[in-house]
């Protein structure tokens, strides 16, 4: 009826899973059967070998089920409308297909059709397996129940004797009758019982009798009872986790969402058949977790291939930062906030499957086919976390969303949270290293085509760093929800290197940018000596400063332009905060130097230490000032010392 149900259904998708059982007309009916038959075993002392024989029908009617629910449903849905999901490539059949080899061909046969079921398909094919199998296991389960009543309810001493009598070819024995009114019940049906326990078998004790053996019987009555239920639903275990084999090197490879509707049915399967037939799914539970952790295994090869190819395609340009991207960090901060409905509000952003996310951001979002990405038509120049705005480059909007990722699989795979972590830390890892290979290593030069690597470039590379470091404890406490305490420890430690890392990372570029300003106000003052030749000129009324005094002003101005365009505030007055040190030691230290005689000398030198000094003041530092004298240093203490003290504050 399951089975015909399903194939008659116009529609694509089967609605739910009904709860089913049988109504007490079915109960009342089987335990009317059972009754005497039941009685009459025991009588023969036959009952522990019919159960075995029960057993083992059960098995086999249940394999026939499954096998018999596949060849008919499997032409129908593979016949069905569905968009395919299937993965091209080489596939290897498993041995386990050959489970059904006579159904549909060959095993082989059956294998390929299997796989070429759209997940959504395969999941159909899964429902109606569910249905039958529950329906095959509720019916043992009620024959247990009856036979356990019928065992629970015969008096224990008139029962030895009657088996022991039973067991010498004794005829001996009666049904006993049942009460007016009383019944007992239970689950959905009800047997008669008589106002004390009822003693089906009546009898002379027979004193031969041995109580041992009658209370081993008695067990061996029960055991095989409950290991038929068992049997039938380690058959119906072992032909499910068959099924998810046979589609074992396609489901790694499925979006999050078509793996989870496997997943979430495997597992309603697992814990009702549990609850029906008592036996633990050790089997089915193994296959649904190796298939679980290749699945996020293969999502993270994919992820880390990818990430490092845009790395190694960045150009490190400012990008206008689409809503999506926003949208995405803001689930992120929110992911542990219960909803009115008592769970996290949970928002996905899992790409589908084959997307070229490397395509899907920049400063002008396109997809795959060219056309402009709906999300493209409203940015904003940063994307902001804690009320700081941080300007991105692709692979850092890339990445972020790759964070999200993990983030719902870790959600819809509790189980697998602790692997989830350390894959964020590796990919974490990976984007750090690569990205400092790129830019403070100048990689970037050879693999994207750059001609040099800028103070802009190290300006967005540590923008990049310091806004992966600061939504690295939002990540890392969303993905320890549901981890268990004793596994916290090893991995807030994992995840708080990963983090220090980013901020050594992020110090590197700050000191590379001191850097490239202390190497340029050195190769400028090596050619002061020449500069000052020309200051000794007679005639020399120029009241200009040096070329010298030019250059070093125009590079420092230039480079807190682009700093102060890019970066935050206080990286900004940290950076300069150096660079102002670097000015004032080295340049006074170079005029300390010079042979300044003639008033011409001393006046062109003069106006250079004034212009550079103007230039320090506006630069922004944390540094205090000398009575209200910004950046005041070594340099200001020259021009006193050489020119007087008037000179000095008159900067």
């Amino acid at each position: 009826m399951i089975v015909s149900k399903i194939k008659a259904s116009s529609s694509n998708s089967i609605n739910g899973l009904e709860e089913a059982e049988l109504n007490d007309d079915e109960s009342s009916i089987l335990q009317d059967r059972l009754l005497p038959l039941i009685v009459g075993l025991l009588r023969t002392v036959k009952l522990p070998a019919v159960l075995r024989i029960y057993r083992d029908t059960l098995i086999t009617e249940m394999k026939a089920a499954i096998k018999s629910t596949v060849a008919e449903l499997l032409p129908v849905l593979l016949a069905r409308p569905i968009e395919s999901d299937v993965l091209s490539g080489e596939r290897t059949v498993d041995s386990d297909v050959y489970m059904m080899h006579n159904v549909l061909g060959s095993g082989l046969s059956l294998a390929s059709k299997l796989r070429n079921l759209s997940s959504e398909s395969f999941v159909q094919l899964l429902i109606a397996i569910f249905k039958v199998v529950q329906a095959h296991l509720l019916r043992a389960a009620e024959v247990k129940r009856v036979i356990e009543w019928i065992m629970g309810n015969v008096d224990g001493c008139y029962a030895a004797d009657t088996v022991a009598v039973g067991g010498q070819g004794s005829t001996t024995a009666a049904v006993a009758e049942e009460s007016e009114s009383q019944v007992i019940s239970h689950g959905p049906y009800s047997l008669p019982r008589s106002a004390s326990k009822v003693s089906l078998f009546q009898g002379r004790i027979n004193e031969s009798s041995s109580p041992s053996t009658s209370k081993n019987f008695l067990a061996d009555v029960l055991r095989e009872n409950t290991e038929a239920v068992f049997s039938a639903c380690d058959a119906a275990h072992g032909r499910w986790a068959k099924l998810l084999g046979v589609r074992a090197l396609l489901h790694p490879k499925l979006r999050l969402q078509e793996f989870l509707s496997i997943y979430n049915i495997t597992q309603d399967f697992i814990a009702t058949t549990e609850k029906i037939g008592g036996r633990l799914g050790y089997s089915i539970r193994g296959t649904l977790q190796s298939q679980s952790k290749a699945f996020v295994d293969f999502q993270h090869e994919s992820r880390m291939a990818k990430i490092k190819a845009v790395l190694d395609q960045e150009t490190w340009v400012s990008v206008d930062v689409p809503d999506e991207f926003q949208a995405i960090l803001s689930s992120l901060s929110s992911s542990g906030v219960p909803t009115d409905s008592g769970h996290a509000k949970e928002v996905s952003f899992m790409p589908e499957a084959g997307s070229n996310q490397e395509n899907e951001v920049g400063p002008a979002v396109h997809n795959a086919d060219g056309n402009l990405n709906e999300h493209a038509r409203s940015t904003s120049k940063t994307i902001v976390y804690g009320g700081v705005g941080y300007h991105m480059v692709n692979c850092g909007l890339i990445l972020l969303k790759m964070l999200a990722e993990y983030v719902d699989i870790s959600k819809c795979l509790p189980a697998l949270s602790s692997e989830v972590v350390h894959r964020v830390a590796e990919i974490l890892k990976l984007f750090n290293t690569r990205t400092c290979q790129l830019v403070l290593g100048a990689g970037a030069m050879q693999v994207s085509g750059l001609k040099s690597i800028t103070s802009k470039h190290l300006a967005l590379a540590s923008q990049i760093i310091s806004f992966i470091y600061a939504i690295i404890p939002e990540i890392r406490g969303v993905l320890f929800l549901k981890i268990p305490e004793a596994r916290k420890v090893l991995l807030l430690s994992e995840m708080e290197r990963v983090a220090q890392d980013y901020k050594v990372h992020r110090d590197e570029i700050h000191t590379k940018l001191v850097q490239i300003m202390r190497e340029r106000l050195l190769a400028n003052l090596r050619k002061l000596p020449q500069i000052v030749e020309t200051w000794n000129v007679p005639e020399d009324n120029d009241l200009q400063p040096s070329q010298f005094a030019k250059h070093v002003t125009k590079e420092v101005a230039y480079l807190h332009r682009i700093l102060s365009q890019i970066l935050l505030e206080v990286d900004v007055q940290a950076i300069f905060r150096q660079v102002v040190q670097i000015f004032h030691s080295h340049i006074s230290e170079a005029f300390s130097k010079l042979d300044v005689n003639s008033p011409q000398a001393r006046n062109r030198l003069r106006y250079d230490v004034q212009h550079i000094l103007g230039c320090i003041r506006k630069l922004p530092s944390d540094n205090s000032s000398k009575d209200g004298v910004p950046n005041y240093g070594l340099l200001d203490e020259f021009l006193a010392e050489r020119f007087g003290p008037e000179e000095a504050q008159g900067q």
